[in-house]
Parts: structure tokens; C-alpha cells; sequence
């Protein structure tokens, strides 16, 4: 039996991603879904699991039909999904009442429930989210009921606040396979027995690296998974380290490599460090060429040559500030306060 897990789709989001993707990212998320369904039909998929949070909101009515009707089309494929803590089933929730196919499961009790596939020989145990928080670890409360000849956990969690999740004590329940979401980096926590597949695509600037969703094939052998790198766009960092010789237009164009290199159409977190000319002051804000930064930030020092000022400015107030500060560590906060001084200072001379 082979299956697709995914989870953290977050449909719905505006993620971020830089001037040049901003109106692209929404519909790029719909279209990641759209793709693994193409895929779990190409391939004759027999299960496709949805481990929590499959909208970043509260679902419309709109959305729960685009979905479903992509789920309707996989005449092969079983889907089971259930609700996380993003799109937990409210009262007033669509969720409640809307009609899937045939094909599709959805687990919507608070407490865990089971769903049963004879013609796999196959169960499938998981349960909702109510509530934007749920601090019990409830899928500790019950164990596996042996119906059927396999049987997977589908579960939305893993820290304090969203079900705390316990490794050891998951593995010894006996599950086939265990399909987790909510932690959006993908982890392995068991080869091929306990999974986080991730967001399907990086939805905050936080996710960085690959994302995509795990193909798994259980049999008699027992479970064996990989993980598949799918998204469009990565997030990335890069950190580029100046010297006392570097301008802003050669910062500038070793950016420009740096993206070039990673890939023009991934989004970029961008850290300056190092000791620049005190007289240079990188302008970030003609930095981006490509339009994918989202976040730069400038943490140069100036590479004063404090010796040489204090030679030349020991009967001042300059000089006696920078002899208030000798010996400080560069890295430290009296070094910081010393470099600022000293701009300050300098700048108020020149004026």
C-alpha cells in the first residue's frame, strides 16, 4: 500500500516573500495541493494522509469546495485529513457540514477516532482540533485497536501548547506509521515509522530549507519512507562578510551572486557583518535586484583605527572617551559603545 503524507498547507496565507513573489505566494500554495494530487493520481497513490492545518484560517465554503472537488478527482486514491490548530473546527465551522466524496475521510471528533479500509487492510487512527490550543497529550490516551492488518496515527502537534507528543511512548503503541504535522521543518523522529513532513511549502520566514511531503510504501516488510523536495521557493540565508575595503556597489554585486548562485527564485534573509571604512554607510534599500530579500539586516562595525585617533586627539573630549574604553572586546557591549561614541563624536566635529 503506498502512501503521500502531507501537512501544513496553509491555504489561505499571504506568506512573505519579497516584491517580486508577494501576489504569487497565495495562489503558489493552492497550486503545491494541486500538484500533489496530480501525483497521487499519476501515480495510482492508494492513501493520501493530511496531518492538520490544510488552511491557515477558517476555511470558506469557496475553499472547502476547491478542495474537495481535487479530492473528488483521485478515483484511486482514499484520502483521510484531519483539523489542526489553525483551522480547528469552530462551531460555526464549514467543516461541520460540508459533504466530501466518497473517497475522503475526515476525522472530525476531539477525542481519537478510527477509520477503517478493509480493501488495504488498513486503519487509519486521528482525531481534530476544537480549539486553538489542546495542552493533553491525547494521543497517549488510547492504543491502537488491532482491527486491521496496518494502522497509521494521524497526528497535529508536538510542543506544550499543541498536544505534546512523546516519542518513546508513541513507538511502543505499535503503529505502523506514524504521520505527524504542525512542526513546519521536516524531521524524521523514527526512520520510517515517525514523520513530520513539514509544511508542504514554506509559509514564514522561519521555515528554511527544503519543504515538500513524504512517499511511503507499507507492506508484510514493513514501512519504508523518503522524503520528496517539491516547493517552488526556499527560504535561505545568506551572510556576507565586509571589509574595510568593500563599497556599497561591490556589496551590492556580491549579493547578486550570492542569489544567483542560490537560485533567483528563492527568498533571502540577508545578514552584512564584518568592519567596514567608517566612512562608508551601506543604503540597503537598492540591495534588492532580484526582489526576493525579506529581511536585511546591516551589522557592520566601523574599523576604526583607535590608536591612531587617540594619537592625534589625546588632549580632547574625543580622546579621552576612546582611553575610557581601551581594552574592550570587540565583540562586547563596551566595543559598541565605544565604535557608536566615536561616530558620534566625529560627526559632530565635522559639523
Amino acid at each position: 500500500m503506498r502512501f503521500i503524507h502531507i501537512a501544513d498547507v496553509h491555504l489561505g496565507a499571504s506568506p512573505d516573500a519579497g516584491s517580486a513573489y508577494s501576489k504569487k505566494r497565495s495562489s503558489e500554495l493552492w497550486d503545491a495541493l494541486a500538484e500533489v494530487v496530480r501525483t497521487c493520481r499519476r501515480e495510482e497513490t492508494e492513501l493520501l494522509l493530511v496531518a492538520g492545518d490544510l488552511f491557515h484560517r477558517q476555511p470558506l465554503l469557496r475553499e472547502l469546495k476547491e478542495v474537495g472537488g481535487m479530492f473528488a478527482s483521485l478515483e484511486k486514491t482514499k484520502v483521510v485529513l484531519i483539523a489542526g490548530n489553525h483551522d480547528y473546527i469552530r462551531q460555526d465551522s464549514y467543516y461541520r457540514t460540508f459533504h466530501w466524496s466518497s473517497n475522503v475521510t475526515m476525522l472530525k471528533e476531539e477525542k481519537l477516532e478510527c477509520a477503517e479500509f478493509p480493501e488495504l487492510n488498513l486503519a487509519v487512527y486521528g482525531l481534530s482540533y476544537h480549539s486553538r490550543e489542546i495542552r493533553e497529550a491525547r494521543y497517549e490516551q488510547e492504543r491502537p485497536r488491532r482491527r486491521q492488518k496496518y494502522e497509521i496515527l494521524l497526528a497535529h502537534g508536538g510542543d506544550e501548547n499543541h498536544i505534546p507528543i512523546h516519542k518513546a511512548t508513541l513507538l511502543a503503541q505499535g503503529y505502523d506509521y506514524v504521520a505527524l504535522g504542525h512542526i513546519h521543518k521536516p524531521q524524521v523522529l523514527e526512520e520510517n515509522r515517525m514523520i513530520y513532513a513539514g509544511a508542504l511549502e514554506p509559509v514564514d520566514t522561519a521555515d528554511c530549507g527544503p519543504h515538500g511531503y513524504v512517499k511511503g510504501e507499507l507492506d508484510e516488510k514493513g514501512c519504508r519512507t523518503e522524503f520528496v523536495s517539491s516547493a517552488g521557493r526556499e527560504y535561505r540565508q545568506i551572510r556576507i562578510a565586509v571589509d574595510k575595503a568593500m563599497t556599497g556597489f561591490q556589496l551590492r554585486e556580491q549579493i547578486c551572486r550570492e542569489i544567483e548562485a542560490g537560485g533567483t527564485q528563492n527568498i533571502y534573509k540577508v545578514r552584512i557583518t564584518g568592519y567596514r571604512d567608517p566612512e562608508i554607510r551601506f543604503d540597503l534599500s537598492g540591495m534588492d535586484v532580484y526582489g526576493n530579500i525579506v529581511e536585511m539586516s546591516d551589522e557592520t562595525k566601523p574599523a576604526y583605527a583607535f590608536e591612531k585617533l587617540l594619537m592625534q586627539n589625546e588632549e580632547n573630549l574625543l580622546g579621552s572617551y576612546i582611553k575610557s574604553f581601551l581594552g574592550a572586546e570587540e565583540n562586547s557591549v563596551e566595543y559598541q559603545a565605544l565604535c557608536l561614541g566615536v561616530r558620534a563624536l566625529i560627526d559632530t566635529r565635522a559639523e
